[in-house]
């Protein structure tokens, strides 16, 4: 529960008591210390989200008369999901009887229960609700204004160690209440870093980086009584070096806020078994002109494969009134997936379903907005109403509902994610490009925007926003980079070769430009320049584990691979789930020429430690794996490797791959080893 005086100011005192069904007058002990455990302690303790805690009995007792009538009145505890929606884990709805039950309480003189011994459960230790983290991560203190608009900021915040880690709980703790609501996402770049470094003030202000996401198939965040436990079967990955990136919507209170809040990580040493995907539908192209009572927004996504719906979030301004979400199954069946008919934007929350549930490929998930951009919405913040569009700030608008499920399988969860990331990332190229015809010279929108076409396949349209970006920035070698970067995915190399060299005469310490620079030369079979640039970039940043391995296929290819072995040994030291690395120095201690190099033992460790890194193993690591198989003298396992191979092959159209695949495996049938010719 959470107090509003405004709103205390205006309810009835008196309360109205219904029909409690017992006979007996309730006592704290035995009826309304559990109700408040269950219902409303999770935030009403000390230094939780509410401004008062409700754990022992004087607590409770100083806040009885006002705890009977915002309950009466149904303004807490927070739930506004309507009773037609699904049930939902950790509801918060009170019911009939509950409000009665605290009304005759209250009337009654808040009585005790001296017999039983049963009390309301004490806070968990120092607020941490699942016990105290593994992992506490303190966000750099924010000073924050008495007065003005709403902020909000970014604070990235590194993540301590080297190796990758699985979450399976986050606790986000605001520990002020000037916040208002947080987003959370990793980015293995070093991007938002370096925007959080630029800026003079802790954080930094805008849009969250194209390069700062959710971990695959999970939304993170915080809103006052979010409060979702850990779960080893929903855990995610935390890659090593990352930072998290977290936005807070914070607003003023009157009084200058210091706000340092927490986030507590639960790790687990087990790896989820299965990963979950995320669906997100939702609208950037909204439009809402002044004194609009309804403006409708719609959206759908068909599923591809079967999925078991597992969770719910909505997430709109100020001015949404309505939003529903169903599922329309291929039968014609309709099944809500969660009906708010009161939005507000003070109330919002993850909702995890109590019963998760299968619905069939072809099944279309819709869901539909209304808002009221009139003077007749009390929560409009613009008075008099004005024009709204899509955006990240408060006074701007959202219509997204994100849903996450679970597929049958590894390979349904890809497919479904495919189709899935092209729909969400061509509604968030909208969305970039409405941003930029506001701030036509904002240079991150412009970085963002070409990020976005990026991964949309569209490398015409990314050069139009780098280009933009280095006339903006003439001096910035990063801008010319990413200028090169758009070049090459077209194919004018010489054009992008001239931008990597640009990148490096502006700063001949830029070590991206010096990587990107070698990769040319080495495609161009320059294989000594490539060295010298791979080696540049790595006196530079010895930590550039890709350059590093590259450096080795350089070295292995002019015929030092005991220098290959060396380089590979480094990297695979500093990063011991490279894909790349695993895959050419397993080839190398296989199937190289020269016997005092080959060392098949290692060879199958390092291609079965590849294999391992996904679900479903690569045809690169199997490939690689039999190949070892072979080396080692097992040339059964060896023949067994390759046919699992070439049956992931079996219908792509990698033609020279397949007819290399099928040679190695007509060897291994023979019994004689893979070697790489001179």
């Amino acid at each position: 529960m959470r107090s509003s005086v405004r709103f205390l100011a205006s309810i009835a005192v008196a309360v109205n008591l219904g029909a409690y069904p017992r006979a007996q007058t309730p006592t704290f002990e035995k009826d309304i210390a559990p109700l408040l455990s269950a219902r409303c302690v999770p935030c009403h303790q000390p230094d939780g989200d509410a401004p008062f805690s409700l754990v022992t009995y004087e607590d409770v007792r100083r806040h009885a008369r006002q705890m009977a009538a915002v309950t009466a009145a149904r303004y807490m505890p927070p739930w506004k999901p309507d009773g037609g929606s699904p049930a939902f884990i950790g509801e918060r709805r009170l019911s009939d009887d509950d409000i009665a039950m605290i009304g005759k309480w209250v009337t009654a003189g808040a009585p005790r229960n001296q017999v039983t011994s049963r009390q309301a459960p004490p806070p968990s230790a120092d607020g941490w609700l699942s016990g105290e983290p593994d992992l506490v991560l303190t966000l750099p203190t924010y000073v924050l204004r008495p007065d003005g608009l709403d902020v909000f900021r970014n604070f990235v915040v590194p993540v301590p160690g080297r190796e990758t880690r699985y979450v399976r709980g986050l606790q986000f703790r605001p520990r002020d209440r000037a916040v208002h609501h947080a987003n959370i996402r990793v980015d293995s770049t070093p991007a938002s870093r370096a925007l959080d470094e630029a800026d003079p003030e802790p954080g930094y202000e805008g849009t969250i980086l194209h390069s700062a996401v959710y971990p695959d198939g999970h939304f993170l965040g915080w809103t006052p009584g979010q409060a979702t436990p850990p779960s080893t079967d929903l855990a995610w990955q935390l890659p090593p070096g990352a930072d998290l990136v977290i936005q807070l919507h914070m607003r003023p209170t009157g009084r200058v806020e210091r706000i340092t809040p927490l986030v507590g990580l639960y790790f687990t040493d087990r790896p989820p078994t299965q990963t979950p995907a995320i669906v997100r539908l939702g609208r950037q192209n909204l439009d809402i002109a002044a004194g609009v009572r309804r403006y409708a927004v719609r959206d759908s996504f068909v599923l591809p494969v079967d999925a078991q719906l597992l969770a719910i979030q909505p997430h709109a301004h100020y001015r949404a009134r309505e939003v529903h979400a169903w599922a329309s199954l291929p039968n014609g069946t309709r099944r809500s997936l969660i009906d708010v008919t009161d939005w507000d934007f003070n109330w919002q929350d993850q909702y995890r379903f109590a019963q998760p549930f299968w619905v069939p490929a072809g099944t279309a998930l819709e869901m539909s907005y209304t808002f009221d951009n009139s003077s007749d919405n009390p929560r409009n913040p613009s008075s008099p109403p004005e024009r709204v569009r899509w955006g990240w700030r408060s006074s701007d608008e959202m219509a997204d509902v994100w849903i996450q499920m679970f597929t049958r399988r590894e390979a349904d969860r890809q497919a479904l994610m495919r189709v899935a990331n092209r729909k969400m990332t061509s509604e968030d190229a909208v969305g970039a490009e409405l941003l930029i015809e506001r701030e036509p010279n904002h240079i991150n929108l412009r970085n963002d925007a070409a990020l976005i076409y990026q991964e949309l396949g569209q490398p015409e349209r990314a050069l139009e926003h780098f280009v933009a970006v280095a006339r903006l920035a003439p001096l910035s070698p990063a801008a010319h980079f990413n200028e090169g970067i758009a070049l090459e995915a077209l194919g004018r190399r010489d054009a992008a070769k001239a931008q990597y060299e640009e990148s490096i005469r502006l700063d001949p310490s830029y070590a991206r430009g010096h990587h990107n620079l070698a990769n040319l030369l080495y495609t161009e079979q320059r294989f000594e320049d490539a060295a010298a640039e791979y080696q540049a970039a790595l006196q530079i940043d010895p930590s550039n584990v890709d350059a590093r391995c590259s450096l080795a296929r350089v070295l292995t290819e002019t015929n030092r691979a005991s220098g290959a072995v060396t380089e590979y040994e480094k990297a695979l030291a500093q990063r011991p789930e490279s894909m790349a690395c695993l895959i050419n120095f397993a080839w190398l201690l296989s199937a190289h020429r020269d016997l005092a190099i080959r060392r098949p033992d290692a060879a199958i460790g390092l291609a079965r430690r590849a294999a391992s890194l996904s679900s479903r193993p690569s045809v690169e690591s199997l490939d690689v794996l039999a190949a070892a198989y072979a080396a080692a003298g097992q040339f059964g396992a060896a023949v067994a490797t390759e046919v699992a191979a070439l049956q992931l092959l079996e219908g792509t159209q990698a033609g020279g791959l397949i007819d290399d695949v099928r040679a190695r495996l007509a060897l291994y049938r023979r019994h004689v080893p893979f070697v790489v010719p001179n």
